[in-house]
């Protein structure tokens, strides 16, 4: 296709996607000068009514829809076998290219999409279009925001009941509705259903009902209450989860009552004063019994069959009699015809001519040409018939006896005649490679282009099978069906949140959001100055932004118990400092190494006139402080402030006159101690710190 240009207007430049039933390209409006999208029907369903008729049922329906929600039909036409639409070209992503990228998704931004879809659901069904195919593949995400629902394959209109189907399935198992999955009428309702799915896997990165099979993911959505998304992820608002939970009733009664109620209710479920309402609860008596099924056994009355018995038993005694006579009159008529026919075989072939006949090999020829050859030698013919996934249809598969010489004619000669491919029963592929159910089809006929492929992140090994369209059980036509499997792929690795100074519960929901986890033997408790009592000071090994494997078991968390016993506070005054040149500026950069910090600079300070500095440290019985002083990146001065000067400064002030440290805190919660003076005079009573590396003062 690609090259072509259709009907003189569409070149198509390249294929960007393709489902069950067509395939979709990228193409350019040579009319317009606009980029498109033409969506193609298959080549192996252009001869196939039905699907022709969904095909364009597609383009009616969506045609039929004019919303900036919706993706728009500009054209509908033919060329030979080429059908096909044209339509907007969307250029962007697909949500469930978004979900696999990043999810869970922002509480504000799933909203937000899930709005767009409801209101583009309400334009639908407000023109008696159900779309019933509402899932992630098919919400396309523009560049610039906007959210567009396309394909609508299966859509029906509500009010037709010429092309309502009972009895078969369409959709997504994953995202079916109950009443879906049971293979009733699928209504408006349905679609919110399948809403509140997408919902739900936005919030959480995970879908509410998987299974081994789509039988039993069909089975739990009739049968199984969902998780509250909530315990999935706390960071959902109780007014988002009920909007879920509300969609995604069992009963359709209990569900919203149209797609404008529930936009009405996304659109107002964020606000302040809703975020933390009481949950919903339901309580529609016939949730549970809606899904019951009983079973009545068949009962019949015992007089009528007695009587029945009875007639019977006379009727058949009566008429015994009157056909044993005639009865044997007839098989000996018969014996001896038999004996006649026999006899003459005999003669017959005693008669015959002891020349070689040859038979014609006519394997692999057309039936009809088969079967003249033999009757121009002749030879009587018998056909039979069986499908045949390697001899083409109408050709001879086999023939008995062979071409070749005998002695003696045959009676006749079997042509066994190709009907192709039989059709397939689908047996259940999940769990298995795709390598293998692949050859398995194959090998019944199909080709690799009607095999369809679509990958979900799992934790099942690489290239497995977790879903499959057609289900187990049913038939398909090998020729001109198609088969959609959904493979396992590798999950992508998450990004490490920021969980410090975060509380503990919160920073578990935060891991588990993005499939990460912490074990109670990896959270150690500890004191910490950085952090209050109860809030994490430390993560390791995987800092902020780091990108893990999903299910890492080995991040450790540190959470505070608070600051450490037998630490004081104190401010420490230093001697004032000129700059080293009078008439020049100096920049004096001042550091500590304490109990909580190591090299710390307090102070960063360009002066031009002496001046002194309050340096705040901390201190315990066993580790000093210490202050560097640097004056324009040379060491000026180093002081150490003890445990025992720091008692000094409360209990015994020393009577020197060099500058030292002020105290703030008493130690054991006393009240601060003022900067006192030993003769009461009002002035700073100093106190000595120990000088290490004196250095001359300059101006």
């Amino acid at each position: 296709m690609i090259g072509q240009t259709l009907a003189g207007r569409y070149e198509i430049l390249d294929r960007i996607g393709g489902g069950g039933m067509a395939l979709v390209y990228k193409a350019r409006d040579i009319l317009l000068n606009r980029i498109v999208a033409v969506k193609v029907l298959r080549s192996q369903f252009v001869n196939d009514e039905e699907f022709i008729q969904r095909f364009r049922r597609e383009a009616q329906s969506a045609a039929a829809l004019s919303h900036p929600n919706v993706v728009s039909i500009y054209d509908v036409g033919q060329r030979e076998d080429i059908h096909y639409i044209v339509m907007e070209y969307v250029e962007g992503k697909t949500l469930n290219d978004l979900i696999k990228e990043r999810a869970p998704l922002q509480v504000e931004e799933a909203v937000n999409i899930a709005a767009q879809i409801c209101d583009a659901l309400d334009h639908a069904h407000s023109n008696q279009i159900i779309h019933r195919d509402i899932k992630p593949h098919n919400i396309l995400l523009g560049r610039n925001g906007r959210v567009k629902v396309t394909d609508f394959g299966i859509a029906r209109a509500g009010a037709s009941s010429s092309i309502t189907q009972t009895g078969s399935v369409v959709g997504s198992v994953h995202y079916f509705s109950p009443e879906h999955a049971k293979g009733t009428k699928a209504g408006a309702k349905s679609d919110l259903y399948s809403l509140g799915i997408v919902i739900y896997q936005m919030l959480t990165a995970t879908l509410p009902f998987s299974g081994e099979s789509p039988v039993s993911v069909a089975l739990k959505h009739l049968q199984e209450n969902v998780e509250d998304p909530r315990k999935i992820n706390p960071l959902i608002p109780q007014s988002v989860e009920n909007a879920i939970l509300k969609a995604m009733r069992k009963n359709p009664d209990s569900r919203y009552r149209s797609a404008k109620e529930m936009l009405e209710d996304l659109e107002t479920c964020l606000r302040p004063e809703r975020r933390n309402e009481p949950k919903l609860m339901f309580t529609d008596i016939d949730e549970d019994d809606a899904e019951r099924t009983r079973v009545v056994p068949a009962i019949r009355d015992d007089s009528y069959l007695s009587r029945r018995s009875g007639n019977q038993a006379k009727l058949a005694a009566s008429s015994k009699r009157k056909w044993i006579k005639p009865a044997i009159w007839g098989c000996v008529f018969i014996l001896i015809v038999v004996g006649l026919l026999f006899a003459a075989q005999i003669v017959k072939r005693m008669a015959a001519s002891p020349e070689d006949i040859i038979i014609p090999n006519v394997k692999s020829q057309e039936a009809a040409a088969a079967e003249k050859t033999l009757r121009d030698a002749g030879f009587e013919v018998k056909l039979e018939h069986r499908h045949d996934i390697v001899v083409a249809k109408g050709l001879i598969i086999d023939q008995s006896p062979v071409g070749g010489t005998v002695k003696v004619k045959p009676e006749f000669i079997t042509l066994t005649v190709s009907d192709g491919p039989g059709a397939i029963t689908m047996i259940d592929y999940t769990g298995k490679s795709i390598t293998e159910a692949m050859k398995s089809l194959k090998d019944q006929g199909m080709t690799e282009d009607q095999i369809l492929i679509d990958t979900e992140p799992s934790d099942q090994p690489k290239d497995a099978i977790l879903d499959q369209i057609p289900l187990p059980g049913e038939t398909i036509d090998p020729k001109v069906d198609t088969v959609s499997f959904t493979i396992a792929e590798e999950q992508a690795q998450v990004s490490m949140p920021n969980l410090i100074g975060k509380k503990l519960e919160l920073a578990k929901s935060m891991l588990t959001v993005r499939r990460l986890s912490v074990s109670n033997d990896n959270i150690i408790y500890h004191s910490s100055f950085e952090q209050p009592e109860g809030l994490i000071y430390k993560q390791f090994p995987y800092n902020p932004d780091d990108e893990v494997d999903p299910g890492a078991e080995n991040i450790v968390l540190y959470v505070s118990t608070g600051r450490p016993k037998d630490v004081y506070d104190a401010v420490f005054s230093l001697p004032s400092i000129s700059p080293a040149k009078a008439g020049e500026s100096s920049t004096i950069l001042i550091q500590v190494t304490d109990v909580q910090s190591d090299k710390q600079v307090v102070v960063n300070e360009q002066i031009s006139e002496a001046k002194s500095f309050a340096v705040p440290v901390v201190v315990t019985k066993s580790q000093p402080a210490k202050v560097q002083v640097l004056r324009d990146n040379t060491l000026f001065e180093t002081y150490t402030f003890t445990y025992e000067m720091y008692l000094n400064t409360i209990n015994k002030p020393s009577p020197t006159a060099t500058p030292t440290p002020t105290v703030v805190n008493s130690p054991d919660g006393a009240s601060p101690s003022p900067e006192t003076s030993a003769s009461g005079n009002g002035s700073a009573e100093p106190v000595t710190g120990t000088t290490e590396t004196p250095a001359q003062q300059g101006g």
